[in-house]
């Protein structure tokens, strides 16, 4: 069975950019595997830093078990997420032991630190599956290395846009109308972040604002397409660099969503 792992930094990450896309892998028959690297401690005004992330990962759990997905805890609080050795070990050991044909992570460059550390450790995790002197063997928590392609994806960053403002186009973006239910069930679970969202961020619906930025993805697909094949809702995917990870033409998500996946031109 193939399986995807999603490296997000908070709780409710995934729910907003991935779940479409898990879910339709999920009913190709894919194993799905989540993980959200911080706790999201720090995503409340009303609750203490424990409780809060006692909530949060209720809430993870829950909407992972939507998708029947495997859940792993976070390793970081919230605005803590880092570089490090250890951090990195952890993460190679759970990509050796799930072995995924597919990581899904945060953009490059994104709105916050917490998204962008994910994203490095997440794609050098990836790289180092592959790495059998990496960890030191003897080290405990050392697990054998494996040498099968690994394509990484990004996600669109928060907004479709750069932390300058920059529009940003996905390389390939995939209609999830057909799962949008699973996909809203999913975000809903993260029901404590509705107030949360609204004070700190403007987002005066989560839900809403999930369905905006999967418009707003969907409308980027348009002018490649006639009419028939149009969406109302897209997630964007951009493929990172294959070298040190898989096949140069290597793509995943085109071969298994076929026509729901659509491609975009580099500009």
């Amino acid at each position: 069975m193939p399986s995807v792992l999603a490296l997000f930094a908070h709780p409710d990450d995934i729910e907003f950019v991935a779940a479409g896309t898990l879910a339709l892998l999920k009913q190709q028959g894919w194993d799905v595997h989540l993980m959200n690297l911080a706790d999201g401690c720090c995503g409340s005004t009303t609750t203490s830093r424990q409780e809060t992330a006692r909530i949060r990962l209720a809430e993870a759990k829950q909407a992972a078990a939507h998708l029947q997905a495997t859940h792993y805890n976070p390793i970081f609080h919230d605005l803590e997420i880092q570089y490090t050795q250890d951090a990195l070990i952890h993460l190679v050991g759970i990509i050796r032991r799930v072995k995924p044909t597919i990581v899904m992570t945060h953009a490059p460059v994104d709105y916050m630190e917490d998204h962008m550390q994910t994203c490095r450790l997440a794609v050098t995790a990836a790289f180092a599956k592959g790495v059998p002197n990496y960890p030191e063997p003897s080290d405990p928590r050392y697990e054998p290395a494996f040498y099968n392609n690994v394509t990484v994806y990004h996600a669109q960053p928060h907004g479709n846009r750069t932390p300058l403002g920059k529009f940003v186009r996905p390389g390939l973006g995939v209609f999830v109308d057909g799962v949008m239910d699973i996909k809203q069930s999913m975000l809903a679970e993260h029901r404590s972040q509705q107030a949360w969202l609204k004070e700190s961020q403007g987002m005066n619906s989560y839900i809403q604002t999930m369905h905006e930025l999967g418009s707003q993805v969907a409308g980027m697909l348009h002018s490649r397409l006639p009419r028939e094949r149009r969406g109302s809702y897209a997630e964007g995917w951009t493929k990172h660099l294959h070298l040190g990870f898989s096949d140069a033409d290597a793509d995943p998500l085109q071969e298994v969503l076929g026509p729901l996946a659509v491609k975009l031109p580099s500009i």
